[in-house]
């Protein structure tokens, strides 16, 4: 339980990217309606704010000129309509916000899961499911809350300081000036804080990933954990981690913790400077009392809000990373996508341009290699006709996985050709190649859900009736039916409530609903009993029939009937030909066939002809 992953984009030391945060916002601005009907409610609210201070130094300035003769009527009055006003903007500031959120977090986890969909399987073989469930989380529940709140605050705040602004300016711009001539101040501290603030955030986040990981792989290898006593190394392991995590985000906290302080400081200053500035203007320039008493407020209101954006500043920088992160997985591009030529057919057209038709498959000098890694298929060249059966046997790490991947089209040849009807595989549709497409794994997963959910997961369609006679041609339907709740079953996570046999079974079912053309079976049969194998053996044959097929068998003897069995050894062909051509010839397959049939036959304790 290493935890060891580390993203290349947890590492880059980036400024803050306006640009990343300008695509962000389009979240936000997709919800136009909540947007202006929010920006009047700032209006409202800033004109609202405006009103006390004004208000109150009108009072003081009513008071000190007539003194007994003042309407404290119309006071109250004000004061209670403004007090309304107020409430009334916020409870609405709240609503806006808060229905800008949630709409916002669904739309990036949505838009981010959908990628997830669409990514190939090159982009999960070097990334932990830890990792992408941080992105999925808590990254993006801190860019939502950045999006909603922070936006409004924003936009609040901005239309408040130049309001308070104008207003300073109208009345005496030398206070004004006195008030604003702290700014440029905040702009030089803001600017300082923010690389030290963002720094510090990538570490949080990228431990924090670490983290996730730790968690997920310690739930999933729990068995084995306690198996080899691994629980002490793993905890010391886990609080490495979370030292780290504590470390990074207190240096995190500190630098926040000292960077709004100043901003109040400098706040403070602000308005000593009005109170001074207003005190000489009161003493030899004939300003009233009420007047500076209304700067003073003014002086504190302009403030208010710019410590709001200051703080939104602060959080920004430190959301750097987390927008970095979740954007850099929405914006991913899989490795293996339809062309630009076959997605412009698929607009106009409705389909790739080909015929709906999956006939002969033909590897032409195919090579492939994962990234930088070694070469593992080498010049392979094969033709298969339509309904033919290949059976793919060999040393494990020759090559099996990799052809059935490739002509399943997970990953793609970087050598040479893979062909449909003559036609590169490449120019046709992936979704129609996939769809075309039945699969049975060595270890199968099924969804939580009930067992008929899992089965109809092939056809979405599927009737009730369709479901249970593909469950009778996998020989499912009958450890189903002795089931408490037969195909409502609920299988659990991850399908923990069924034996791996019976897990086998409804992932067979599954593949015969979808009536694939292509069928694969990568060790369908390698880790059952023997009697789900019969079981699976008898439907089998029917499965197969009619359709193109290719099996990696662990079991030999599951292959016998193969069209042609292909033994591969380092990416390439070694042998080729039927269970029989390829025993007569003595060689690597016959020598392969031979040793299993020992192992079991010594198991059984009984000999006979092993090469029948």
């Amino acid at each position: 339980m290493s935890g060891g992953f580390i993203d290349e984009d947890d590492l880059k030391e980036q400024k803050l990217d306006l640009r990343l945060w300008k695509t962000l916002i389009r979240y936000t601005l997709h919800y136009r309606s909540t947007v202006i009907a929010f920006i009047v409610i700032a209006f409202g609210l800033a004109a609202s704010d405006l009103g006390f201070p004004l208000l109150t130094g009108t009072l003081i300035t009513d008071i000190e000129t007539n003194h007994g003769q003042v309407n404290l009527t119309f006071y109250v009055v004000a004061f209670s309509g403004l007090a309304i006003s107020l409430s009334t903007c916020v409870w609405a500031f709240v609503t806006c916000a808060g229905k800008i959120r949630t709409h916002v977090s669904h739309d990036i986890r949505r838009d981010a899961f959908e990628r997830l969909q669409q990514l190939s399987f090159s982009f999960y073989d070097t990334r932990p499911s830890g990792w992408l469930m941080a992105r999925l989380t808590s990254d993006c529940l801190r860019l939502a809350v950045i999006l909603a709140w922070g936006v409004m605050d924003l936009i609040w705040g901005t239309v408040l300081m130049s309001a308070v602004s104008v207003v300073m300016i109208y009345y005496s711009w030398k206070i004004a000036m006195a008030v604003l001539a702290v700014l440029p101040l905040l702009f030089a501290v803001s600017v300082y804080f923010k690389k030290r603030i963002l720094r510090t955030s990538r570490l949080v986040r990228k431990t924090n990933s670490l983290i996730t990981g730790v968690y997920n792989e310690g739930i999933m290898g729990v068995k084995t954990s306690k198996v080899f006593v691994r629980e002490e190394e793993n905890l010391r392991d886990f609080d490495r981690l979370t030292m780290q995590m504590y470390e990074h985000s207190v240096r995190n906290a500190i630098l926040s913790a000292v960077y709004l302080p100043m901003v109040l400081t400098l706040g403070s200053v602000a308005i000593s400077a009005a109170l001074v500035v207003g005190g000489h203007q009161v003493i030899v320039g004939g300003m009233a009392i009420g007047q500076m008493v209304m700067f003073m407020y003014y002086a504190q209101l302009f403030f208010q809000p710019a410590q709001d954006i200051s703080a939104w500043f602060a959080e920004l920088q430190m959301a750097q990373a987390s927008a970095e992160r979740v954007m850099g997985l929405i914006d991913a591009v899989p490795d293996v996508r339809d062309t630009d030529a076959v997605a412009a057919r698929l607009r106009q057209q409705g389909n790739d341009g080909h015929p709906d038709q999956l006939g002969q498959i033909e590897f032409r000098h195919v090579g492939f290699r994962y990234r930088n890694g070694p070469q593992i298929i080498q010049d392979f060249s094969l033709i298969v006709k339509p309904g033919e059966t290949i059976a793919l046997v060999g040393a494990t790490g020759g090559g099996k996985s990799t052809i059935v991947n490739l002509v399943c089209r997970f990953y793609e040849p970087t050598e040479g050709q893979i062909l449909i009807d003559g036609i590169d595989y490449t120019d046709r549709s992936l979704h129609w190649l996939q769809s075309n497409l039945g699969i049975v794994l060595q270890q199968p997963h099924l969804f939580s859900g009930t067992i008929a959910d899992n089965i109809r997961y092939g056809r979405l369609d599927a009737t009730q009736a369709k479901i249970e006679a593909a469950s009778q041609d996998a020989g499912a339907h009958d450890f189903i039916m002795h089931l408490e709740k037969g195909y409502d079953t609920q299988v659990g996570e991850g399908g923990n409530q069924l034996s791996l046999g019976q897990k086998q079974l409804v992932s067979f079912a599954r593949a015969i609903l979808k009536h694939p053309r292509l069928l694969v079976m990568d060790e369908a049969t390698s880790s059952i009993d023997t009697e789900t194998e019969r079981l699976i053996q008898q439907g089998l044959s029917r499965l197969l029939k009619g359709r193109t097929s290719f099996v990696i068998a662990h079991r030999l003897s599951t292959i016998k009937a193969a069209d042609r069995i292909i033994v591969i050894d380092k990416g390439q062909i070694q042998e080729a030909g039927t269970h029989q051509e390829l025993l007569k010839a003595r060689k690597q397959y016959y020598s392969l066939y031979t040793e299993q049939a020992v192992r079991d036959l010594a198991t059984l304790g009984t000999v006979s002809d092993i090469t029948n």
